[in-house]
């Protein structure tokens, strides 16, 4: 309960509170003053999304992804947008209103005003999403100009058979991983930290594999909340640790 409070502590103070308390007049709703219902719901949810008790549509269709540039460099396999990623786009991609919930406010009830809310402010003009087209809060579905997500960490090489990867490349810092009940984790440390995860270390999310290197076997992919801490808004989008100095890039990519 204590982490709960704390998380929505967190929340509270940044732009994902979207409710009538929220601090930025752009992006507010006037039909509730709940804050994690506009991604959670502790009833109803869908039982599909990687994300907890998700209270959103998701739709993994229709996304233009990075591999799909043909670029020559690309040496990972990237898999279909999934995982935390979905979720994430659920409210990024910019193809339905903030409000369009699972489970409305109200233990599933109608909640009257809620549907006739409004939302305030120029970046929440077009029928509720966060911001025209093209901005970072509205991303759209073509994501293939962006960092690519669902990509195997390092170009592949590390799996459930091979947890410490394919030993040392030039190019990418080495994940650590470690075993939580019956799965294993991974994550690259960040400098400040402990050998243990941290919220400020790089995040990431293990997936069965389709394609490329170990296909059928778990193992680490970068997602959007590789990088974006959804929570806690201490540096600037929401980044796991501050991008001054390129310290995002340089935590993974050895430059």
């Amino acid at each position: 309960m204590l982490g709960a409070a704390v998380v929505q502590a967190g929340v509270f103070n940044t732009k994902h509170n979207l409710g009538s308390t929220g601090i930025n007049a752009a992006s507010t709703f006037s039909g509730t003053r709940e804050i994690c219902v506009f991604c959670h719901t502790p009833h109803g949810g869908d039982g599909e999304a990687a994300a907890p008790l998700w209270n959103r549509n998701l739709d993994p269709s229709g996304f233009v992804t990075y591999d799909q540039m043909g670029t020559t460099t690309l040496d990972a396999a990237i898999e279909p947008v999934g995982s935390v990623s979905l979720a994430c786009l659920s409210c990024h991609d910019g193809t339905q209103a903030m409000d369009a919930l699972l489970n409305e406010p109200g233990s599933g009830r109608e909640v009257p005003g809620f549907n006739q809310g409004r939302w305030d402010g120029i970046a929440a003009y077009a029928e509720g999403r966060i911001g025209p087209q093209g901005w970072l809060t509205n991303l759209g579905k073509d994501i293939s100009n962006d960092h690519p997500v669902g990509i195997q960490y390092a170009g592949g090489g590390y799996a459930l058979s091979a947890p410490a990867g394919p030993g040392y490349d030039p190019d990418f810092f080495p994940a650590s991983s470690e075993v939580a009940g019956t799965s294993r984790n991974w994550w690259v440390d960040t400098p400040g930290g402990t050998a243990a995860f941290e919220r400020t270390d790089m995040k990431l999310y293990t997936r069965v594999a389709t394609r490329g290197a170990f296909a059928g076997e778990p193992q680490p992919y970068v997602e959007c909340a590789s990088c974006h801490d959804p929570h806690v808004d201490t540096n600037p989008t929401f980044l796991r640790i501050d991008p001054a100095g390129s310290q995002v890039c340089l935590s993974c990519h050895n430059k």
